[in-house]
């Protein structure tokens, strides 16, 4: 049976994540993983460790803005590790302008209780791709430059 106690507080680490991302805090984000935490990423290799999470992160947010945002879909919670799935959205907009990119998908976080009672996470694995709706539109904006060129090349 979950305990809505352990739900809540991994509920509220996963907002506060956002709210840290949008903050540009670094530290406070870095706060909310274990030391030997392990990022799975579609098309990339993983990230290990809290200091290389935290080095990639500062060198990203010296160009760009990141806006975070999600909705957990799931929470269960056996003893002391606790697992979160949930649908993310995160926006990278260059600080010098241009096209934001947005991925977005699902994620699957691992949590585990420390022994101050904190909820950290552990592990996380996420399949966030292009948005769909932003990739469909590139693509309608290219088949209308091709057709543009091909017409103008007659």
């Amino acid at each position: 049976m979950l305990n809505h106690a352990d739900e809540a507080e991994i509920r509220a680490t996963v907002e506060s994540w956002h709210e840290a991302i949008r903050a540009s805090d670094v530290a406070r984000v870095l706060a909310l993983m274990d030391e030997d935490v392990v990022f799975l990423r579609a098309g990339a290799p993983p990230i290990h460790g809290r200091v290389a999470f935290g080095r990639d992160l500062r060198a990203l947010l010296e160009t760009h803005e990141i806006v975070s945002s999600g909705q957990v879909r799931e929470v269960q919670v056996s003893g002391d590790l606790g697992y979160c799935w949930a649908e993310l959205s995160v926006k990278v907009t260059p600080l010098e302008g241009g096209e934001p990119t947005v991925r977005a998908g699902p994620a699957l976080s691992i949590f585990k209780r420390q022994a101050n009672r904190i909820w950290l996470l552990v592990r996380d694995a996420n399949m966030l791709a292009p948005d769909t709706a932003e990739l469909e539109l590139k693509v309608d904006n290219l088949e209308r430059e091709l057709m543009a060129d091909g017409a103008g090349g007659d």
